[in-house]
């Protein structure tokens, strides 16, 4: 007899942050805000989001800026409060439309300015190949790392036709309740998400030599 034998699975971050990347806040400070968005590019990467092969989210990480307390006010009075934000799992429709397939609960930040924090899931989310992670914004975050080349960027779920909207980043786009897929036409160069998260592909099940006891003393 036979017995199926289980590779190892091998854990890969999506995204993975080099030492040093965060939120740009004290200086030059920017704010992911109300929307859901997924990192297009970085560099000559345009696959550094998007899954390997069929299989889990276990965990995310963000590592945020660290806006002083005037920046966290102006933040919080204008974009609904405390910041907040949690993964997505995205698939690709025609028109750049992405949907929702798999989201994790929402988490505060404010208590992890300027740290690097790494959020686990109490329910893994299932993520298919090709699928982006992607992060939702409620309200506001400090995950935006500026100053980047322009073959680096990322993709908000708001029209195209609003990229030139100067109040667009104060309406609420992100994909929450029931508004699960919208178009992710406007794409902002220069600029990288900090955000990443703990991907497991699917166990691949391999043929064993090795034979039952039983059928050994045949």
């Amino acid at each position: 007899m036979l017995f199926p034998a289980v590779a190892p699975a091998q854990i890969v971050e999506l995204g993975q942050l080099p030492e040093g990347v965060s939120g740009s806040c004290p200086d030059n400070c920017q704010a992911v805000s109300r929307t859901t968005g997924y990192q297009a590019k970085v560099g000559p990467d345009r696959t550094l989001y998007q899954a390997p092969a069929n299989g889990r989210i276990v965990a995310w990480t963000i590592a945020l800026g660290n806006p002083g307390p005037k920046q966290t006010a102006f933040f919080a009075q204008r974009l609904g409060g405390e910041s907040q934000a949690t993964v997505v799992v995205l698939e690709a429709r025609p028109k750049l439309v992405r949907r929702v397939v798999a989201k994790g609960a929402i988490e505060k930040l404010n208590g992890y300015f300027g740290q690097r924090v790494q959020f686990p899931l109490a329910r893994s989310l299932p993520i298919r190949k090709g699928q982006y992670v992607g992060l939702t914004v409620p309200s506001w975050a400090p995950v935006l790392q500026l100053g980047l080349g322009a073959d680096t960027s990322w993709r908000a779920s708001r029209t195209s036709r609003s990229c030139g909207d100067p109040t667009i980043t104060s309406q609420q786009t992100a994909l929450i309740g029931r508004r699960g897929s919208a178009e992710f036409g406007c794409l902002y160069k220069t600029t990288r998400v900090t955000y990443s998260a703990t991907f497991i592909p699917n166990p691949t099940p391999q043929r064993s030599t090795a034979r039952s006891s039983a059928a050994s003393r045949r």
